[in-house]
């Protein structure tokens, strides 16, 4: 629960939502896949490497004079790196929020490639500005996911 007010809190004011201010329109449309910039950080580089290529159709560049992180690229443009970690991951280290298409088929390709779905997730935003949600990827590092459409509530069963 205290994750879900975080993110809650954090998905708000990143789209001027906050109490002290009216709504605001959507958050720009980056595309499926893309964040302006941020580090992941991670114990395996491999691993990560080929959960985030196939979860997100990411490719990777070397950082020149290290081979302890490599940077990300999506739709020919470098958003950001992943990095050898100096020490456990740990909830602390961050959270970053990747477009994608539709929360609900995103999060069963992270369940499929390894990841951990976290509870109380995926849930839509306030004012119709669409839905996250919050996947571990293998190495546990958490990582977000937006989509500028609300998730549709399940129809119930018929009896």
């Amino acid at each position: 629960m205290r994750a879900k007010m975080l993110a809650i809190t954090v998905m708000a004011v990143a789209f001027g939502q906050a109490q002290s201010e009216p709504p605001k329109s959507m958050p720009a449309d980056v595309s499926p896949g893309r964040v302006a910039w941020f580090d992941i950080t991670t114990t395996d580089l491999s691993k990560s490497k080929e959960f985030y290529g196939k979860l997100f159709d990411w490719t990777f560049n070397p950082v020149q004079g290290t081979d302890q992180a490599v940077e990300i690229v999506a739709g020919g443009s470098a958003i950001g790196t992943i990095r050898v970690a100096e020490g456990k991951i740990s909830s602390f280290n961050g959270v970053v929020y990747i477009q994608v298409p539709g929360i609900r088929e995103s999060y069963q390709k992270a369940k499929k490639l390894g990841g951990t779905l976290v509870p109380g997730f995926p849930f839509n935003l306030p004012n119709g500005t669409g839905a996250i949600g919050l996947v571990s990827d293998p190495a546990g590092h958490p990582v977000g996911m937006y989509s500028r459409t609300p998730l549709v509530p399940k129809k119930p069963v018929s009896k």
